[in-house]
């Protein structure tokens, strides 16, 4: 059985910096998709980012370009989130998926992310 363990989100400044992980454990990721996602309160949940294990081809949401960055370290089976300079408005739970076709079949359980202003 797949589990994606999401880790890093905390308290931080408007203007700081966070690293979200996502362990994944249980499954062969080299044919999977690895993807991010965000929901805020009273908001539906939003597509951050994705990365293929077998491949370098990534794509981002417009609302995250040129401030987060995804990565994968294979050996590890971890994908990361890198966060920069952030804003109120990235408030959010940040959650981790995976999928193997058109749909993501795998979620983790969230990692809360706060931005102060």
């Amino acid at each position: 059985q797949v589990q994606l363990v999401e880790s890093g989100g905390g308290l931080v400044q408007a203007g700081g910096s966070l690293r979200l992980s996502c362990a994944a454990s249980g499954g062969t990721f080299s044919r999977y998709t690895m993807g991010w996602f965000r929901q805020a309160p009273g908001k539906e949940r939003e597509f951050l980012a994705d990365i293929a294990w077998s491949a370098i081809a990534v794509s981002y949401a417009d609302s995250v370009k040129g401030r987060f960055t995804i990565s994968k370290n294979s050996a590890k089976a971890t994908v990361y989130l890198q966060m920069n300079n952030l804003k109120p408005e990235d408030t959010a739970v940040y959650y981790c998926a995976a999928r193997t076709s058109f749909s993501y079949d795998y979620w983790g359980q969230g990692t809360l992310v706060t931005v102060s202003s």
